[in-house]
């Protein structure tokens, strides 16, 4: 994904610029997350493998992994996007668009009438 990031620079008054890098790190890894959470619940409930390699707790069954799944991934994500761009300026409105349409996806899929097409 080429999200043309720019390092900061400084400004004529020698302090650096601020950058937002670091914001829209969170942003695109919060759209990525619930977009994973929901391919997850679809996953863990049409597959058989799957739903058994989702169950990390039997009481709750695959939800436990799912959700579980999820969050790991939703973090690491935000740490790797963070540390590649936390001193740099991203071009904000993109990744908003990115993040936005991605939870937009995610809350589509976990609408049971679009789920229940996988």
């Amino acid at each position: 994904m080429n999200t043309q990031t720019r390092p900061a620079h400084s400004s004529a008054h020698g302090t650096a610029a601020q950058t937002n890098g670091a914001g829209a790190a969170a942003v695109l890894a919060a759209g990525i997350g619930s977009f994973l959470l929901a391919v997850f619940a679809i996953v863990g409930d049409k597959s058989a493998a799957a739903k058994s390699f989702f169950i990390f707790s039997k009481p709750t069954g695959p939800l436990s992994g799912v959700t579980t799944s999820a969050i790991v991934l939703w973090i690491a994500i935000w740490i790797v996007l963070h540390l590649g761009w936390r001193a740099r300026s991203v071009k904000l409105a993109r990744i908003n668009a990115i993040s936005i349409a991605l939870l937009v996806l995610a809350v589509l899929l976990t609408f049971p009438p679009i789920a229940g097409l996988f």
